[in-house]
């Protein structure tokens, strides 16, 4: 069974990794108007597979005209092709980036990003090396994403699945630390950029009804404060860019039981 993961290994996800970013971050003074940003989180499931197509264009869709930003998980888990990764390039086509999609390893958990806003930088994290005849690998995927024009808006992205039956369903307790060592590194990420100054939302299938938050902040925030696919936020400590929460929408999937979810959020720098 894998242990947690050590405090130095931690601080090295946490802060280490980030540094290049942050050095070469620069922000214009001047206050913006209020953007629209509709953020998604789905997982396609594993059991209706003639549905994809459908989940795929009502997810893209979900609020009309805008493109929304999509943390998807479970991609290519279904059928084991790249037929999911065909239908994604389908419905979110040349004005998104959709970063990870076909990664060597992390794969399973895309986030697409579409104009006006653009990802200046992504990386991935391991977490577990799954287990043998339940559960695959496990990622964290990260994108820092700005507004095109207004580069001065800028936030993270962060995209992961907890393995389930630890603290759902079976309620496994050989499966708990495997869902604990992705806790630890969802935690490093998000405080990372929060002391960077950056905001941070997050999309996962956390596999915990009940789960928390991933900062162990308060500051952080609840899009959906129930289920296990969640939404959350956390502003950055200097309050460079301003986030609200307008509305929430559930996205029928029909897959299996898992829907989307996505919220609506408008983002200004300031």
């Amino acid at each position: 069974m894998s242990s947690r993961v050590s405090r130095r290994r931690a601080l090295a996800i946490g802060g280490g990794a980030l540094a290049g970013t942050v050095a070469g971050t620069s922000r214009a003074s001047a206050a913006t108007d209020w953007f629209r940003l509709p953020v998604i989180t789905a997982n396609v499931g594993r059991d209706n597979l003639g549905a994809r197509d459908a989940a795929f264009d009502a997810v893209r869709n979900a609020d009309g005209t805008n493109r929304p930003l999509v943390c998807f998980q479970e991609i290519r888990e279904g059928d084991g092709d790249t037929l999911e990764e065909t239908m994604i390039d389908h419905y979110f086509g040349p004005l998104y980036t959709k970063a990870f999609l076909r990664d060597g390893r992390a794969f399973r958990v895309p986030i697409c990003v579409g104009r006006p806003w653009v990802v200046v930088s992504q990386q991935r994290y391991y977490a577990h090396a799954g287990v043998s005849g339940w559960s695959p690998e496990r990622w964290l995927t990260e994108v820092i994403v700005q507004h095109e024009t207004y580069p001065q808006v800028e936030f993270a992205v962060l995209n992961t699945h907890y393995i389930a039956n630890a603290f759902n369903g079976d309620m496994r307790t050989d499966l708990q630390d495997e869902w604990w060592l992705l806790r630890d590194v969802h935690r490093a990420r998000s405080r990372a950029h929060h002391t960077a100054g950056r905001l941070v939302i997050w999309g996962a299938d956390t596999n915990r009804p009940d789960f928390g938050t991933a900062s162990d902040l308060s500051a952080e925030q609840k899009a959906f404060g129930t289920g296990i696919d969640r939404l959350h936020w956390l502003p950055g400590n200097n309050g460079s860019v301003e986030i609200t929460l307008n509305s929430t929408k559930v996205i029928d999937m029909n897959v299996d039981s898992h829907n989307a979810r996505m919220a609506i959020f408008h983002v200004r720098a300031v």
